[in-house]
């Protein structure tokens, strides 16, 4: 038997419990996939997860807190201000195509409609971002309380004043020579591959504009080179001094922190728990994040190598 229990992460993401039950004795398995955050803007919270024999758990930050204590609407709402509003800036917001891009839309409506924030012109530029709002309209009982409320009040989530979504690689590469303020959010949400390169090499040598990083970087991604402080990138073998601002915060990043890991995992009983194997996370994550485990008493926790097999 398979139970699907909904992890927030995404809209209609969910955990995966795995029952088998072979020679009449019954083991149960439970999958976390992406585990999501409480109070994300669009998605619903991680719902409780029911005990297991052998747990299966991400660990994308099992060893970092999120550090933003602002609400997104004031996270975003502050650096749109300073750099759309009190000066003439762009505002660049990589972003990932499905979750990312809908919820940032999402925020920069609530912004306008609920605090009278100018409507800046705004590029979504990502194919697969404009398909994916639409199934997010489409599908507004996967969403939480608030979400659906707006909705209910505005007609709309993600139609924001001023809002154009580029289809074609010549729609975008048009936008470098638009010269009044604008956001432009276009995937990936790393800066590795995707249109976004394109902004970033047409924008990161301007002093009046703002790189606005909102989520994970892994090791190797001009993402990651940026939030390090990098001077010089390079984007398609050719170097580009880095003179605009970089930001990041992480009000929107889709991933429960260790906090959130933790609870996840707290919600099984280290007596009746045989197996924690630990997946999706940089090496020190996971070691940190196993070190806390057995700390709560979880023994026997493994972390996988690659083609490694067990038994159940």
């Amino acid at each position: 038997e398979i139970t699907f229990v909904p992890a927030g992460h995404l809209l209609g993401a969910a955990h995966v419990l795995i029952a088998v039950t072979e020679n009449g004795e019954t083991k149960k398995i439970g999958f976390s996939g992406d585990i999501g955050r409480a109070n994300y803007p669009l998605h619903i919270d991680p719902q409780p997860f029911p005990e297991v024999d052998y747990l299966i758990c991400e660990t994308t930050y099992g060893n970092r807190i999120h550090a933003d204590k602002d609400s997104p609407m004031d996270a975003l709402g502050k650096v749109i201000k300073e750099t759309c509003i009190d000066r003439p800036g762009r505002l660049i917001i990589p972003a990932f195509s499905v979750g990312r891009t809908q919820a940032v839309l999402y925020t920069l409506n609530k912004l306008i409609e609920e605090r009278n924030f100018p409507a800046v012109r705004v590029f979504t530029d990502s194919p697969m971002g404009r398909s994916s709002t639409k199934i997010y309209s489409k599908y507004l009982s996967y969403l939480n309380p608030e979400a659906r409320e707006f909705h209910k009040e505005n007609d709309e989530l993600f139609d924001v004043d001023n809002l154009i979504f580029l289809q074609t690689e010549k729609e975008s590469k048009a936008i470098r020579d638009y010269r009044e303020p604008c956001i432009i959010i276009s995937s990936s949400g790393m800066i590795s591959g995707g249109r976004v390169e394109q902004h970033i090499a047409d924008n990161i040598s301007n002093s009046y504009a703002t790189i606005l990083l909102i989520g994970y970087s892994a090791e190797g991604t001009l993402g990651r080179q940026l939030l390090a402080g990098a001077d010089v990138i390079v984007v398609k073998d050719r170097e580009y001094k880095v003179n605009a601002q970089i930001r990041k915060i992480d009000v929107f990043s889709g991933h429960a922190d260790q906090t959130g890991l933790l609870d996840f995992v707290k919600q099984q009983s280290p007596k009746k728990l045989k197996k924690v194997f630990l997946s999706h996370g940089e090496e020190e994550s996971m070691l940190e994040f196993s070190s806390i485990l057995n700390g709560l008493g979880f023994n026997e926790v493994i972390l996988p190598l690659k083609e490694e097999t067990f038994e159940l």
